[in-house]
């Protein structure tokens, strides 16, 4: 790693613009805006990595005290009780996911039955969209969508024996970065796709946030107008829960699933989460497996399966508890902060990012293309650049901790709970010295992402 990192003193700030403003009329000062973040406590929480900028949590977030100590907890659950922890243990093993499901609740504006923490969020797509489909119609999703959505819902397609290519009707992006609402509208309202299909969608499967770009999409609009056109609405939240406010009952989504290792922080490989309507309770799963029978008589061992009576029927297998136990820990201080601040202080540091990128990053050629409005943007910021791959190797190089994503865009994170806004001025300050000096020329060019 370079020691030519931008330095910080002891308040975090890089010097420049301490006095509120950086001395060019541009961005608010670093030093003062952590000065009067409320959040700012919540750093210590977390364990951060020694001398780096950590500005992925959009793909996986830090590891929280809180976390570690819950994943201890099982542990020792695990020594003490061994298989008594089922029933014995603090909270009892048995009901983990439906318990985890309660907590997660509000983060998502749904009744605690409707929420449940299970399985991936692979699988997860794989059996809402096996349940939900009937082969009458097609799926609309869109080209900008997180490849594993596409992949699950062409096997559920063909499982019902319908052809993908006809099946699955595509929403193009006008600009390469972003949807337009009213071209998803559209897209219901054709009898066709110009592509030979006349079938009418059936569901709306979209995501809250566009991995590349981070647009925030509008659920309760594309809702809506789903149901308005007999269409069930789904919803992929993996880049959402935890940093964006969410209303499903409210907003009548019917189903909708997403991971928990982003910026929930419940680690790597942690389980995911899904969320099914009420008015949809009694159906019985595409993918049944004996953890989602109903639990008062699921050790009756009946060869016939009989469906919990909420979201909890849409668990398939004996939950990982090691899996599951950081997500307890991580939620405690997503619980303190509150989603609203957790919000507020991401829309701040996001802002302070395209500020700066603005203002330093522009003339490099380098362009934002993540959407300005705070309402139609998630927790990331997308910086594009010809020589994106090289420049996310050379940040890297430097302790600033950030991914590439094919074709030309640099996702750079700050993620609420642990990241400062001197943070967010020193990765672009290592930015600009990248580009100002060439660097990203000492690496060789990639056509893959970086994890």
């Amino acid at each position: 790693m370079s020691d030519d990192r931008p330095e910080t003193d002891r308040d975090g700030d890089s010097g420049e613009g301490s006095d509120g403003e950086n001395g060019t009329g541009g961005p608010i000062g670093s030093e003062r805006l952590d000065r009067e973040d409320p959040l700012a406590g919540f750093r210590e929480r977390f364990v951060l990595p020694d001398g780096e900028y950590y500005m992925d949590g959009n793909s996986l977030g830090l590891p929280s005290t809180d976390a570690a100590d819950a994943i201890e907890r099982v542990l020792g659950e695990w020594r003490e009780l061994a298989i008594r922890g089922w029933d014995e243990a603090d909270p009892p093993w048995f009901r983990y996911g439906e318990r985890l499901g309660d907590r997660l609740a509000p983060l998502l504006g749904a009744r605690s039955e409707a929420v449940v923490v299970a399985n991936s969020t692979t699988t997860n797509v794989h059996t809402l969209i096996g349940t939900f489909y009937e082969g009458n119609g097609a799926v609309l999703v869109n080209e900008l969508d997180f490849p594993t959505d596409h992949y699950a819902i062409r096997a559920q397609l063909r499982r019902a024996g319908c052809d993908p290519d006809e099946y699955l009707r595509v929403v193009e992006s006008r600009d390469g970065r972003t949807i337009d609402e009213t071209d998803v509208v559209r897209a219901m309202d054709e009898g066709s796709d110009g592509g030979g299909s006349d079938h009418e969608v059936e569901i709306l499967f979209f995501p809250s946030v566009l991995y590349r770009s981070g647009q925030l999409l509008d659920i309760e609009y594309l809702t809506e107008a789903a149901h308005d056109r007999g269409v069930l609405a789904g919803f992929d939240l993996a880049h959402s829960v935890g940093v964006v406010p969410h209303d499903l009952s409210a907003w009548g989504v019917d189903f909708a699933v997403w991971c928990s290792y982003k910026y929930l922080n419940a680690g790597p490989g942690a389980l995911a989460g899904l969320y099914v309507d009420e008015r949809h309770f009694g159906r019985t799963p595409s993918l049944p497996g004996w953890w989602g029978h109903e639990k008062a008589t699921q050790f009756d061992m009946n060869s016939r399966f009989t469906p919990a009576a909420g979201a909890g029927a849409y668990q398939i297998g004996t939950p990982p508890l090691l899996a599951a136990a950081g997500l307890d820990g991580a939620l405690d201080p997503i619980e303190a902060a509150g989603i609203d601040a957790i919000r507020e202080k991401s829309v701040g540091l996001t802002t302070h990012l395209i500020d700066l990128a603005d203002e330093r990053l522009a003339e490099h050629g380098c362009v934002v293309g993540t959407p300005r409005e705070a309402a139609r943007r998630g927790g990331h910021v997308a910086i594009e650049h010809d020589e994106a791959d090289r420049i996310s190797t050379a940040l890297r190089e430097r302790g600033v901790i950030v991914d590439y994503r094919p074709p030309n865009v640099v996702r750079v994170c700050p993620s609420p709970l642990y990241t400062r806004y001197a943070d967010v001025r020193a990765a672009v300050e290592a930015f600009e010295a990248i580009l100002e000096n060439r660097e990203y020329e000492r690496f060789e060019r990639t056509t893959t992402g970086v994890i």
